[in-house]
């Protein structure tokens, strides 16, 4: 299993930090420019898993430059399918994580929901609709 997937389904946000490379690159699925550095990705990590209910990894799939994790979720009640791809450096951290999530009406709830969990009018790069 991959000490990611672990750390996350045991809520050890200490470790899935350790796991982090200090540049690592976070790609959202709801914003266009992806975040850089641990300190804001380990932020929107610790604000998704207080808005994902029901939370599961369903597939593992890897070797040892990557893994892909496809997880369920729900968040206000929306059923989502997605997928963390994880990308190590020589170090073995995580150099980059990208999530995808489908369908649209799950990413556009997971967006809402996290703009009200980070304190914002939209998730942040995403300009708040009027």
């Amino acid at each position: 299993m991959d000490a990611f997937r672990a750390a996350v389904e045991s809520g050890d946000h200490d470790a899935i930090e350790r796991l982090l490379d200090d540049d690592v690159v976070f790609v959202s699925p709801v914003v266009y420019k992806p975040y850089h550095g641990k300190e804001i990705t380990t932020a929107i990590l610790r604000a998704v898993t207080q808005v994902f209910e029901d939370f599961t990894y369903v597939r593992e799939l890897g070797d040892e430059s990557g893994h892909a994790l496809v997880f369920t979720a729900k968040v206000g009640g929306r059923e989502l399918t997605g997928c963390d791809f994880l990308r190590y450096n020589a170090e073995g951290k995580i150099e980059e994580l990208m999530v995808m999530v489908r369908p649209l009406s799950g990413a556009n709830a997971l967006q809402q929901a996290m703009a009200v969990r980070l304190g914002m009018d939209s998730a942040p790069g995403v300009a708040a609709r009027g």
